[in-house]
């Protein structure tokens, strides 16, 4: 049966899941560490520096894993990499919890960065297989607001528990973002398809083409990947938003704290108000790069945060950081949705999970050195104004090597 005969395609389903991924491996595992900074500083005695290093730690073991587990996806399938990955992201959490120690908590922090990267980049890159090239910014725009979600969630939870628990308030978090996670991982491993054909489909959209089929393996062409221009470029663009945006989610909840005279209810307020504004951001910005094209997509997007991320510095008040909030959240998610796409257009819908991966590898390294290089600056300037101005600079960079992206041959 085709998807003209299914008035529900069951790519909708593959997205609900999709979204859920996004909200475990990234939304819990990675943004909820925002929340809980402070008081993991406190009991584990860290200073700004060693707080930066234990997220560095997560993020290169996202970057550890996001090259390899695109390419395994390409190969052997996403739906065993993509469950297999957030099963581990889940247990590092539940590990990260029981945490004594600094090098405890940075190893099983390390872990869980290794399991985001194996299901999120997979994930993302699985949507390209089961929409076709118009709806694909939409599809990515949609999954990222997994994100989004997970900041509605714990912005008003977080400091509830952390309340109510007192000192173990932060342990109990992990456990709970641990758990869930796993739970997402079961229904995943239930519901996911690699592909339409195995469900005798079509791509969403793609009325003139047959489903897919041959080996999972069979004509990849590896080289286009790493020998494109395009990728290359798409990548050296991609850094630009991993070490910006990674610095505002890091240090989001510190500055408001430490600096700004939140107490812990007022700044998670804050950061599901950024949750709400970022609901649907990737759907708006993946559809309008649908229609003005992903180069200047990424030059608006970019543009904003740079507006965004220098508020925070300079703007240290309230009006300051809530406009600087709703500005991020406005457009939060939307470069991964953009980029996400753009490696289908390029390279179609079978390697734009390896291309994903790729160009992972790069945003990767942005995160890794994000976090250090802010929290170091912190230490340094006794404020973490610094850290953020240094934000907003480089997101102007990423606006610049976005201008000069030319538009690429596509292979499909």
């Amino acid at each position: 049966m085709t998807s003209s005969s299914r008035r529900f395609h069951y790519a909708w389903i593959i997205l609900i899941i999709g979204t859920l991924v996004v909200l475990g491996s990234l939304g819990l595992a990675r943004f909820g560490y925002t929340l809980l900074l402070p008081d993991m500083q406190k009991a584990l005695g860290m200073n700004n520096t060693q707080a930066g290093v234990l997220a560095t730690a997560n993020l290169i073991g996202y970057l550890a894993l996001s090259v390899i587990g695109g390419a395994l996806a390409s190969r052997y399938g996403p739906r065993v990499v993509i469950t297999a990955g957030l099963a581990l992201a889940g247990v590092g959490m539940l590990l990260t919890g029981l945490a004594s120690v600094i090098i405890l908590a940075v190893i099983w922090r390390a872990v869980t960065g290794i399991g985001s990267g194996a299901s999120n980049v997979p994930v993302m890159g699985l949507l390209p297989a089961w929409f076709a090239a118009r709806r694909r910014g939409l599809a990515a725009g949609i999954a990222v607001s997994g994100s989004s979600v997970a900041l509605i969630l714990i912005g008003p939870s977080v400091p509830r528990i952390l309340s109510n628990y007192g000192e173990n308030g932060w342990r109990i978090c992990w456990f709970i973002f641990g758990g869930a996670t796993l739970l997402i991982a079961i229904i995943g491993f239930i519901i996911l398809r690699n592909r339409p054909a195995e469900k005798g489909l079509k791509p969403l959209g793609a009325d003139s083409e047959a489903p897919a089929s041959g080996s999972r393996s069979e004509g990849l062409k590896w080289g286009l990947v790493y020998r494109s221009a395009s990728v290359w470029h798409l990548g050296l663009v991609y850094i630009a938003f991993g070490f910006s945006y990674i610095i505002y989610m890091t240090f989001f909840s510190k500055r408001l704290i430490a600096e700004g005279g939140y107490t812990q209810e007022a700044a998670g307020t804050l950061f599901m108000t950024m949750g709400w504004f970022s609901l649907l951001c990737g759907l708006i910005w993946g559809t309008v790069s649908d229609v003005i094209g992903r180069k200047r997509a990424l030059i608006i997007v970019y543009l904003i945060h740079t507006v965004a991320f220098s508020m925070f510095a300079l703007w240290p008040a309230p009006p300051g950081f809530t406009v600087s909030a709703i500005l991020f959240g406005l457009s939060a998610w939307s470069i991964p949705a953009i980029m996400a796409a753009a490696c289908g257009d390029v390279l179609g819908a079978r390697l734009a999970p390896a291309a994903l991966g790729f160009i992972t590898l790069f945003f990767g390294v942005g995160q890794a050195l994000g976090p250090l290089v802010a929290g170091a600056m912190a230490d340094a300037f006794n404020s973490l104004a610094p850290a953020f101005l240094l934000a907003g600079g480089v997101a102007l960079l990423g606006a610049i090597g976005s201008s000069l992206l030319r538009p690429a041959k596509i292979i499909e």
